[in-house]
């Protein structure tokens, strides 16, 4: 698993790490990310992953705290050696607006890079409720894309995917 990454300085001091979803502090958020979830979409189409979907070894948590509080989580999901997923994306609702969630997605994207992965997906809501993370996802270069993995095709999800540059740190020559 990746080292803890320093934020940019226009955030506040802060830590992202790999964590785990058992975490008492870790449990609330991620109770919030279902809530929230389960408020805005049809149960058919909640496809965040509880405690024991975070635990299978294809999925890695990072979470984003400061001064010793949790603020963010994000975890990446290996699909194959090429395809991760962007899963349980969530900020704390009183840590939203400070660019916690930017650095995050920017962690798992780096993730997915340092792997070797040459794409990252996602599925998210179409709801007004989820406009702010497709924006997100939107402005980091994110675009549409159909149905992945096991996913069927919803009018309360949408699906989106980013083709990744490979890093050339992990480039290896001849």
């Amino acid at each position: 698993m990746p080292g803890p990454t320093a934020p940019d300085a226009s955030l506040p001091d802060g830590v992202i790490a790999g964590d785990d979803p058992q975490s008492p502090d870790v449990r609330r958020l991620l109770e919030r990310h279902l809530t929230f979830a389960h408020e805005h979409a049809p149960p058919q189409d909640v496809h965040a992953l509880d405690i024991d979907g975070l635990l299978d070894a294809s999925v890695a948590l990072f979470s984003f705290r400061a001064g010793g509080q949790l603020l963010a989580v994000g975890a990446l999901k290996q699909l194959d050696p090429l395809h991760a997923e962007l899963k349980s994306m969530h900020t704390a609702q009183a840590a939203r607006g400070r660019g916690i969630g930017r650095a995050m997605l920017d962690h798992l994207i780096g993730v997915a890079r340092d792997r070797g992965c040459d794409r990252v997906s996602l599925e998210t809501g179409t709801m007004a409720a989820f406009a702010p993370a497709r924006a997100l996802y939107a402005s980091a270069g994110f675009t549409p894309c159909g149905p992945f993995g096991s996913y069927a095709e919803s009018p309360s999800n949408t699906f989106m995917t980013l083709v990744l540059a490979p890093n050339p740190a992990a480039t290896v020559t001849s």
